[in-house]
């Protein structure tokens, strides 16, 4: 349908929907000290803005609102009807505590009295 419209017409829709689902996305991608607004995310890939970035390649943040959400590893990136599309060797979830390196057993005590 939108082959037919006037390609100016056809570009100021495609304008709004990159807009819209910039307004509407929290998620941000921080590289050094530049952030860039994530359009759309899944398992294995997201999608820029292409405007302000034309290539991307290496260990990313990725940040929802001021929460530190995911460490992503971009092993490629090529743009896609106006949109940076990124895909990922690994996306890694970004916690609080540490990794455990041993099992914890679930009826453990919590902590030790000491001796009095």
């Amino acid at each position: 349908m939108l082959e037919f419209l006037p390609k100016e017409i056809s570009d100021g829709l495609h304008a709004a929907q990159v807009s819209r689902a910039r307004r509407r996305s929290r998620l941000r991608l921080r590289v050094g000290e530049v952030e860039h607004p994530i359009l759309r995310l899944w398992v294995d890939g997201m999608a820029l803005e292409a405007g302000a970035i034309s290539h991307l390649r290496g260990l990313v943040d990725v940040f929802d609102g001021a929460r530190h959400v995911l460490q992503c590893l971009i092993i490629a990136s090529e743009v896609e009807g106006g949109e940076l599309v990124c895909s990922f060797k690994r996306a890694t979830a970004v916690t609080e505590k540490p990794a455990l390196d041993y099992w914890r057993d679930e009826n453990a005590p919590v902590g030790y009295l000491p001796k009095a």
